[in-house]
């Protein structure tokens, strides 16, 4: 569900009125203030919750701003160029912009993208991107031509991808579109060319974008009224080559096919798109939200004074021109479900507080990053000081790092862990941990395991950010660290997950025993088995279903002798509590993809195979016991969990399972319980009639008074 809320207009003064329009919106080093820059002379900065400007800057008459002003969050100035080549730099103290750094360069700019975590990047219309730093150190040094004469940028954003920046620029030429995406961590420039199918005499009027791990998700609001997404993908597999990319339909006709001004869309979160235009041919403009997931249209806003087809959002408001005054519409997006998307979401009379649940922004929430040690000074215009974007205790942790012993360095970080967490805190513990295994891998002596545990144990990590990280641990045999790792990482590849079950089904039980593993819900269900055992039950109800009654005909009755055995391998666990923990508590929890899964799963060897195996046929019975069909614990496994787990390890390795003369029993003690569920079925199925007769008659008595008894016979 989403809500555009009542909008409120910024700027008391009309803008847009140059020949360019209103260039952009931009965020200042502060959350709640804004860079508005005019297409003729201006840049205005707003307090959006004051509603009112704190400062206005213009260039002479005569010169003309040719891109938006953007905020340097490194030293908190501001950029703006006017006249395609001439960048000035300035801060609040400032009052007169021709009086304030100047920097003419040899080639256009297109536009100065600035992001948290990385200085701004400035892009040329001819497709070269610059660092600005080194830029305004050689400001007539030669810039190359990227794109063909007849190219002209259509649109362009930045992204903020492992502490990166990542710049994708839209080009078009003769009715053709194409995409380029800079990698500054690898210097690389990929260019794709965007298909458009079978819309080819559509023409694009409006690109927005958003990005995960792997691809940018390109959206395009065509001509047609249609949305479309292309996704292109952030490493190429030849870089060096022009690779193609087909964009699909997202949503169909959002906006009027005849509507050419006044058109935009813009991403909001994983599940919804904000869109500016009318939505009939005769229809007003609009400003509407639209989930994608469910291809419906959330909330609409009317807006009879026509737009100029811009529309920009920060955290949670929308930003475009209505008329000729700038406007600001706070919305909300709730978590996307089929009831929200339908607006039969059930709220109290005081909902409170509310947020909204964007998708991981990789643009924000990569924070400031860390600075190389040799990067320590910059230049202010009027000054020089030294500019560390590194909090002092981190800094000073990571000199630490470098020179000190295990036991000082874990002192240290207890120290630094209980200082309050910054927005950058994520960034610093991954640049902390890189610099502990970079020192490992110099040292192989060195390696401090209670430091990496702790830093694992802030719940900021990933796989991605430290991948040395569980690739240590694997050498070691560190069951403890690879254990956290998989409860903690929510990234890990399948490869890693099946070198971890491994290690778990291969290392010895003394090695075990010496281990400090999280036994959480172990002891829980290993409790009932004793008491189970001292029972000495010798009839066991196997999800409703005993082996010792031959009442269904498609049960083999050889595989119903000897329950007392049956009873056995239903109270003993086939392993010791500390490798059941590793393999319930870790491997079963495991995020994974059966095509990616199944060949590493291959690799294991098969007495592993079938420990493992009746490890799990141990738990789906106790699964069975109870009526809740679940295992007791805080987290446990799911009957599904188990069973798939089950089905992957039997199509990786049955025709070498089969062979062994252990995993004879434990196989036909499986194929006995699918055909007691195949018993199941059928007897489920045969009173299925019987309950859709009796549905039929209560549904055939229409006439009920307020209170009545009813006795139906069931033959």
């Amino acid at each position: 569900m989403a809500a555009l809320e009542e909008g409120f207009t910024l700027s008391a003064v009309p803008l847009g009125a140059g020949p360019h329009g209103l260039l952009g919106v931009e965020q200042s080093d502060k959350i709640d203030q804004f860079l508005v820059t005019d297409g003729g002379r201006t840049v205005i900065l707003y307090k959006v919750s004051d509603q009112k400007p704190l400062g206005s800057w213009s260039v002479k008459q005569g010169q003309i701003i040719t891109c938006p002003a953007v905020c340097n969050f490194q030293t908190g100035e501001y950029i703006v160029v006017h006249d395609n080549k001439v960048l000035r730099i300035w801060s609040n103290e400032d009052v007169n912009l021709d009086k304030v750094f100047k920097a003419t360069l040899s080639a256009e700019i297109n536009r100065i993208h600035s992001i948290q975590g990385t200085e701004p990047l400035v892009l040329f219309k001819k497709g070269a991107v610059r660092r600005l730093e080194a830029l305004l150190a050689e400001p007539q040094q030669k810039i190359e031509t990227v794109i063909s004469d007849e190219e002209v940028i259509k649109w362009t954003k930045i992204f903020m991808v492992f502490r990166h920046p990542v710049l994708i620029f839209i080009t078009e030429k003769h009715g053709n579109y194409f995409a380029y995406i800079q990698m500054f961590n690898s210097r690389t420039l990929s260019k794709y060319t965007l298909l458009l199918g079978q819309e080819e005499k559509s023409v694009i009027q409006s690109f927005s974008a958003s990005v995960d791990r792997k691809f940018i998700s390109l959206m395009s609001l065509s001509s047609d009224g249609c949305i479309y997404e292309t996704l292109i993908p952030i490493h190429p597999s030849d870089p060096e080559k022009n690779q193609r990319v087909v964009r699909s339909l997202l949503l169909k006709t959002v906006v009027s096919g005849n509507a050419r001004n006044g058109v935009a869309l813009t991403v909001l979160d994983q599940d919804h798109l904000a869109v500016l235009g009318p939505p009939l041919p005769d229809s007003k403009e609009c400003l509407s939200i639209w989930n994608t997931k469910f291809q419906t249209l959330q909330t609409s806003k009317e807006l009879p004074q026509g737009t100029s087809g811009q529309l920009w959002y920060y955290g949670e408001n929308l930003f475009m021109l209505h008329g000729k005054f700038l406007t600001v519409v706070p919305y909300k997006c709730e978590v996307s479900s089929l009831a929200g998307a339908l607006g039969k979401l059930k709220h109290s009379q005081d909902p409170g507080p509310q947020t909204v649940p964007h998708f991981v922004n990789w643009e924000t929430s990569q924070g400031y990053g860390l600075q190389n040690a040799e990067q320590s000074k910059r230049i202010l215009r009027r000054r020089k000081i030294e500019v560390s974007v590194q909090p002092p205790a981190s800094k000073q942790l990571l000199s630490t790092i470098k020179k000190d012993s295990e036991k000082h360095i874990e002192v240290e970080l207890c120290k630094f862990l209980a200082i309050k967490q910054t927005p950058d805190f994520h960034t610093v513990i991954g640049d902390i941990v890189l610099e502990l295994l970079g020192r490992h891998k110099a040292e192989p002596s060195f390696y401090p395991r209670n430091s990496l545990m702790q830093l694992v144990q802030t719940h900021v990590l990933s796989y991605s950010l430290c991948p040395g990280l569980m690739e240590v641990a694997l050498e070691k045999a560190d069951v403890q660290m690879l254990q956290l790792c998989l409860q903690q990482f929510p990234d890990i590849p399948e490869s890693v997950t099946c070198a971890c079950l491994k290690i778990f089904l291969s290392i010895n039980d003394d090695s075990l025993q010496e281990a400090e593993i999280n036994m959480e819900s172990v002891s829980d269900y290993s409790d009932s088995v004793q008491e189970e055992k001292m029972e000495e039950q010798t009839e066991i109800l196997h999800n409703g279903f005993s082996p010792e009654e031959e009442n269904c005909d498609n049960c083999d009755r050889g595989l119903n002798e000897k329950p007392r055995a049956a009873a056995e391998e239903t109270t003993s666990c086939p392993v010791i509590p500390k490798r059941a923990a590793l393999l319930r508590n870790a491997i079963l929890h495991s995020a994974y993809s059966e095509m990616f899964l199944l060949p590493h799963l291959k690799d294991i060897p098969a007495q592993h195979v079938t420990l493992f195996l009746q490890y799990l046929y141990f738990l789906y019975l106790k699964c069975s016991e109870n009526a809740t069909m679940t295992l007791p614990g805080l987290h446990p496994p799911t009957l599904n969990q188990i069973m798939d787990w089950i089905c992957l390890l039997l199509d990786a390795n049955f025709t070498v399972v089969v062979m062994i003369p252990e995993a004879k029993r434990l196989l036909l003690s499986l194929y006995k319980f699918v055909k007691s569920q195949i018993c199941i079925c059928s007897e489920l199925n045969k009173i299925e009639v019987s309950f859709r007769e009796l549905q039929k008659l209560s549904q055939e008595k229409n006439n009920r008074e307020l209170y009545s008894i009813e006795v139906l016979e069931l033959f």
